[in-house]
């Protein structure tokens, strides 16, 4: 099916579960302990030796020799694989670095061997005897050193730069002016479940039972790597443990794996030990941003440019942490840049919302220090700066739907705004000063081409199949509740299968643009299943419905089951989404409000309570959306407070390279949380009339706690995380 025009009224409309509220499918198996995750696939390799991963000592330069005498006598070890007795391998085009080094070295803990085991504990303690001597080289792992003469980064997802109008010009003559430098740090996805893997070959075929989120991409990269036909791998990741984005491609533990597998004759399960995870897999690259905002005396933007640095190994790209700014206000003179310098650093890749993410960390903040300079509310500014159409582009290219100011008043009303005091410093409750901020939420809603299968069977049951993933996103939910809409049947008469690249590909989970591409997907297998019941049944498919469980057409009224017959039927379609993003900008919104504390002492800071209100189409399921921002929001917390990767400039590694070090918010971090989605369709976004809204939570969350400590303290920080420190020294400096 192509999705060429705007979408009419549909199935999905009726809304009898679409829409609605709905427990997860795979609940009762993740709350029971009965969904089988990657390393537990103890019923397809009941045999199974263990792989440990030994990694690089060193950031970069070579491998000398490695001396794994010691390792092989050890006992219970079967067989320790390096990239000398591997075997021909390729890099992958998704890959920067190499997942197995040799001899060149790339990054800190890249991996360098695998000793496989009969148990686990074996294959740990003779990991440790492998002895591996280097040649270090001289490497680079300091942004701000790098910074100076980094060039424009190649154009990737986005293009490296934009501009619209003359911005010097129009920022020199402007009456109001913002110029800072806001920085952001690198940052891990710290997901709970491990990068993991089983493999076994059967012959030729390849089969990797891994945690990940994009199968197809990854049968690809594994084959490529390989050097063999995609058809000889299948990968299977029905359950996924959280990704953030660092599962969109295969790692290191899924190609050791299967090394190891082939080096044995034997499945062998290989996980990533926590420690291992921070540096060998991917991170969010720390940023160096400079924000430049020319206005008028009311705070209307005439003029607004925003460059951005990030660092990456050769070959990498930039995080593209300016794209919002291409969007989201209103404005003639424009320009946006994103430089990569190259840093011998683990490799920088996805983590959810890449470029929003941080951009937006950068960007709420001037636009608050705007909103003080001008004397306007900071909700009043963003409403005087909306922009219904592409400011890049012009009025030719209006946003398909854009719901802004009703997130802004809709959330300020909701959180009590109103009661805010706009001078910093005014709020106390007892030994806590007190504060109010705001941020607005952005992010872009991509969509790709996504197959399905449905299978109709005898007895009106309805399956669906396709290599969707679900990292715990609910993705088997919203699937079902398609099918269930499209055929007229209840959700409990659907079973979904997903995560098999034996199944038809879809667009997997990433950039938030899984649901609503993967949803159209089951929508038009759908819409080609009810062509085919109908006609097999006698009816004329354009005047045949599917309703209570049967097709109905004037009056006559059959089962859906009879009507699909004893042998059932079985339809493959996929949805390919034509050129209306091109003709429309398409994007979510929203607006968060965050209240917090800050101890008058000790400068600790407390997030006391956190509003916001979304736009993002029809809302598939409202249980699983709210979930899906509420966690989203609490990263924003992380990213704003805690969350820091911390680099030794020495020896070129993330330090603090575990859950014990590496901060992220737990519970008593976490207040009440208040998610309310603004009514909207999308009729040029997909056939449902729905975009993702999986990302869009974290997207603006952390500025608006930069801007709450502001308005308690009167300290402008511009550099996170914004610990207790960095406000003490405000407060004793002011």
């Amino acid at each position: 099916m192509k999705f060429d025009t705007p979408a009419g009224i549909n199935p999905i409309d009726r809304q009898n579960v679409i829409g609605r509220p709905q427990d997860r499918l795979d609940g009762p198996l993740k709350v029971s302990g009965l969904a089988p995750y990657a390393y537990e696939r103890h019923d397809v390799a009941p045999d199974a030796a263990y792989g440990v991963m030994v990694g690089s000592a060193i950031a970069t330069g070579r491998i000398v020799h490695i001396d794994a005498a010691d390792a092989e006598a050890a006992p219970g070890v079967i067989a320790v694989v390096t990239a000398a007795n591997a075997g021909p391998l390729k890099k992958a085009d998704s890959h920067t670095a190499k997942l197995l080094a040799g001899p060149e070295v790339e990054h800190f803990d890249q991996a360098v061997a695998l000793v496989v085991a009969e148990t686990f504990e074996q294959a740990r303690d003779a990991a440790k005897l492998v002895r591996v001597d280097y040649a270090p080289g001289k490497g680079r792992f300091d942004l701000a050193k790098e910074k100076d003469g980094a060039p424009l980064s190649p154009d990737g997802f986005a293009k490296a730069a934009s501009k619209a109008g003359d911005f010097e010009a129009g920022f020199k003559k402007a009456p109001v002016k913002i110029d800072q430098t806001y920085s952001t740090p690198d940052q891990a996805h710290a997901m709970m479940e491990p990068h993991a893997t089983t493999a076994r070959w059967d012959g030729d075929q390849l089969t990797l039972w891994t945690s990940n989120q994009m199968i197809a991409w990854s049968v690809r990269d594994t084959a490529t790597t390989l050097g063999i036909d995609k058809s000889k791998v299948r990968l299977v990741s029905p359950y996924v443990g959280g990704g953030f984005g660092s599962k969109l491609w295969i790692r290191a533990d899924a190609l050791l794996a299967a090394l190891g597998a082939k080096a044995t004759g034997r499945a062998v399960k290989v996980a990533l030990a926590r420690p291992q995870i921070y540096n060998n897999t991917t991170h969010r690259p720390a940023t160096i941003q400079r924000i430049r905002i020319g206005a008028d005396k009311d705070g209307v933007i005439d003029a607004i440019g925003h460059e951005s640095w990030s660092g990456d190994l050769p070959g990498g790209g930039a995080e593209i942490a300016a794209i919002q700014t291409r969007q989201l206000y209103g404005g003639a003179n424009r320009m946006t840049a994103h430089y990569l310098a190259t840093l011998d650093l683990p490799e920088g890749n996805a983590m959810r919302a890449p470029g929003e993410a941080v951009g937006l960390l950068a960007l709420e903040i001037a636009m608050d220090e705007l909103a003080e300079k001008v004397g306007v509310d900071p909700v009043e500014l963003r409403i005087r700066n909306d922009v219904q159409y592409d400011p890049e582009k012009g009025p030719s290219v209006p946003f398909s739907s854009r719901k802004l100011v009703e997130c802004l008043r809709t959330g300020a009303e909701r959180f009590g705004w109103d009661r805010r005091n706009p001078k910093p410093g005014q709020m106390r409750d007892g030994r806590w000063l007190v504060g109010m901020g705001m941020a607005v939420a952005f992010r872009g809603a991509p969509a790709t081409k996504s197959a399905a299968r449905i299978i109709v069977d005898g007895k009106g049951r309805v399956t669906v199949e396709t290599d969707m993933t679900d990292i715990g996103t609910g993705s088997y939910t919203i699937l079902g509740q398609t099918a269930a809409e499209m055929m007229g049947v209840p959700l409990d008469h659907v079973t979904v299968n997903l995560g098999d690249s034996n199944f038809p590909a879809s667009s997997g989970s990433g950039g938030q643009w899984g649901a609503a591409s993967s949803t159209a997907g089951v929508y038009a297998a759908c819409v080609a299943a009810r062509a085919a019941i109908a006609q097999k049944a006698g009816f004329n498919a354009d005047d045949a419905d599917f309703v209570d469980g049967h097709v109905v057409a004037g009056n006559r009224r059959v089962k859906l089951g009879d009507a699909a017959g004893p042998d059932g039927v079985t339809v493959v379609d996929q949805i390919e989404f034509g050129d209306l993003s091109k003709k429309f900008a398409q994007a979510t919104f929203g607006a968060h409000f965050v209240e917090v504390g800050v101890d008058v002492e000790t400068c600790e800071v407390r997030i006391r309570r956190m509003g916001g209100a979304f736009a993002a189409g029809r809302i598939l399921n409202p249980k699983s959306a709210r979930s899906q921002v509420i966690g989203a929001m609490t990263m924003g917390i992380g990213a704003a407070l805690m969350e820091e990767l911390i680099v030794d400039t020495r020896f070129g590694y993330f330090v603090n390279h575990d859950m014990a070090e590496y901060h992220v918010p737990v519970h008593a971090d976490v207040p009440h949380q208040d998610v309310f989605f603004v009514d909207e369709l999308d009729d040029k976004a997909t056939p449902l009339k729905a975009k993702g809204v999986g990302e869009l939570g974290i997207c603006g969350a952390g500025a608006a706690v930069a801007n709450a400590i502001y308005n308690a303290t009167g300290v402008r920080l511009r550099d996170y995380p914004l610990t207790l420190d960095k406000i003490l020294e405000g407060l004793e400096t002011a």
